[in-house]
Order: structure tokens, then sequence, then C-alpha cells
């Protein structure tokens, strides 16, 4: 299991134990540990269909897949028995890996509706109008983020980078406790990875943790990571720093993948 940390005494604030999760009935995680405290950020990588997206996926609680086995503790409560709206609202953020368009409904809008219910959960008062305004507009600025974005429904004619970098807005604005990127990197040109890497450090901080799921190292080239996690066959198999990542981005995942069956086969 995952559980060495940088932070001394911090609290875990994720604690995955021997998950096992299927997709239409084919076992897609088999036995995954991870911890992570506060403060960290670890690096999720693996070649296709390891299960990095689903773990993404099974931490927040999105629908289709079966967890057979494990727990996923947040915070030292079981996830596993709250909807996705609940895990939200107690400060966990999932990027996707496509970000889905919601016709109807404008960023603006959307954004506020968000804050005032974590609020509320929290037993806060929700913002003034003027108050919010001022909060979304400082973010947006800090991201490069056209204030004219903020009209137009979210995601809906969107590119890409404009995706992604909508889904940073929406981590500075929800300030959550948690965040799970799944391939925020995903399709991103330079200048977009730029951007929306200086809005995943400025959300960094002592009390917060990322799980960052990615293919390349390139990103981590701009999001330095306490931990790199490979994951093969639905567990992860080798942990380390970031020298890990320029090690498989110069060997890829073969080496591993060999290790793995080898260690199997004894």
């Amino acid at each position: 299991m995952a559980k060495s940390s940088k932070n001394g005494t911090k609290p875990a604030l994720l604690e995955v134990r021997n998950l096992y999760v299927s997709v239409a009935e084919n076992e897609i995680l088999a036995g995954l540990d991870l911890t992570v405290h506060e403060g960290e950020v670890h690096a999720i990588m693996g070649p296709n269909g390891s299960g990095k997206s689903t773990l993404a996926n099974v931490i927040a609680g999105k629908p289709g897949y079966k967890v057979t086995a494990g727990e996923v503790l947040f915070e030292g409560r079981n996830v596993l028995a709250m909807t996705p709206d609940l895990r939200a609202r107690a400060g966990i953020f999932l990027a996707l890996q496509y970000p889905i368009e919601l016709p109807g409904i404008r960023n603006r809008e959307f954004l506020r509706t968000a804050v005032d219910a974590i609020r509320e959960s929290r037993g806060e008062e929700k913002l003034a109008i003027r108050e919010f305004n001022k909060l979304l507009e400082a973010k947006a600025k800090t991201l490069g983020f056209d204030a004219d974005m903020l009209k137009r429904n979210v995601n809906e004619g969107f590119s890409g980078g404009e995706k992604k970098r909508n889904e940073v807005l929406q981590l500075a604005v929800l300030d959550p406790k948690l965040a799970v990127l799944d391939e925020t990197d995903s399709g991103l040109d330079i200048d977009a990875l730029k951007v929306v890497s200086d809005g995943v450090n400025a959300f960094r901080a002592p009390d917060k943790a990322i799980v960052l799921v990615t293919h390349y190292q390139r990103i981590l080239n701009y999001i330095t990571p306490d931990f790199v996690h490979v994951l093969i066959g639905g567990r992860i198999v080798r942990s380390g720093g970031r020298e890990l990542a320029l090690e498989l981005e110069s060997r890829g995942y073969d080496w591993l993948r060999e290790e793995t069956v080898g260690a199997s086969a004894e």
C-alpha cells in the first residue's frame, strides 16, 4: 500500500483499500491500494486499459462501475456509500477526461449554483450576487479566461483546450479539498497546457491534495508530483518520485509488465 508521506504526521485525506471494480462483468481494478495525505500531489500513470480513469471515476462516484470489494475513504468516511453530489459537497472534485456540454446552462449560473450548494452543506450563507461575481471574475482573470465565456453555456461550442481551462476555473471557484484530474493534459497545446498547469499549481495548498491521472510525463514538467504510481492490471505495481515518470518516458511500460507477470508466476 502506498502509505509513505512527505508531510510527516499530516492526516490521510484519501485512502483506497484493496479496491476491486468491474465494468460489465470485466474486472478493471484488482486490489488497488493508495493513500494520499494533505498537501500531496500523486500522479497516476499506466498504459491504456490499466484502470486509471476507472479509479478517478470511482472516487468521484460516476455511475456505471461496480465495486465488488474494498473501501474508498475520504477524511475517514466511506464515500462508496455517498451519492456523487454528496461527495462533491464534501470536497471531492473530478475533472473529466472528456468534459461534457450542458446546453442551456450558463457557466456563471452553473458555478453560482454549485458554490451555493457547497456553502449550504457547510452551514454557511449564500454569497451575495455581487460578492460571487467578484470572486468569479477574479479567478477567471487569473486563468486568462475571457469574461465573455462566462456568459456562454457550459462547454457548449468550446474547443478542447477551452473545456479543460473551464474545468480548472471550476476547480478554482469551488475550492475542494481533493482534486482528481483525469487526463487534464489530453488534447492541450503547449500554451494551453501551461495555463492549465498554472491553475492547478495555484490550487496546491498544505490542506489539499491532488490525484493527477496522465499518460505522459510532459504535464509533470509543470506540475511536480510528490509521488508517481504506475497502474498495470488494475493495481499499483511501482511507486516512486518524479524520476519514475522520466524513466517511463524513456522505457515505456513493457519492462514493468514483464516484472509484474514474472512476480505473479513465482
